[in-house]
């Protein structure tokens, strides 16, 4: 069973994303680090005591396009066998499951649809999310790759 605390910690992020629809591919890298929630996260109400949150920043290259700032953060909570992802204002975004060495997950936000799968072979030392998401505007695959950075 995987632990939130094993999560703790910097990690190098590296993530890219094919537009199967014609738009230009991407490239994000950055770092990501995985937090015990403090007292200042406490204040949202979102967070609860034992939540871990992620927080991902970098730089974003669309295609031959200017390089971006990019950050995004999320909650990370223990429940049972499972890990339950939420967005960072406390809104559900998907449950893995806690052991499995490639765990899935779906996410609808109509008109579109989430999948992902969770790759964690190379644990601990690093993981794997792939992400593919159809819609009507929508058709994509982003692959982030975690490695730990020595502490």
């Amino acid at each position: 069973m995987r632990e939130l605390s094993e999560f703790l910690g910097p990690w190098r992020l590296l993530r890219e994303i094919t537009d199967f629809s014609g738009g230009p591919m991407g490239r994000m890298s950055g770092t990501a680090r995985f937090d015990l929630a403090g007292p200042a996260d406490l204040i949202e109400g979102a967070v609860l005591a034992g939540d871990v949150v992620l927080r991902e920043s970098g730089t974003l290259r669309l295609g031959d396009g200017a390089a971006m700032a990019a950050q995004r953060s999320y909650i990370w909570r223990a429940m049972g066998d499972q890990i339950a992802v939420l967005f960072e204002d406390g809104r559900d975004f998907h449950h893995f499951e806690r052991g499995a060495v490639r765990p899935e997950a779906h996410h609808d936000c109509p008109p579109d649809i989430y999948d992902v799968r969770y790759e964690f072979a190379g644990w601990p030392g690093a993981w794997r999310a792939i992400w593919r998401v159809r819609g009507p505007r929508k058709d994509y695959e982003s692959r982030t790759d975690f490695t730990r950075e020595s502490v």
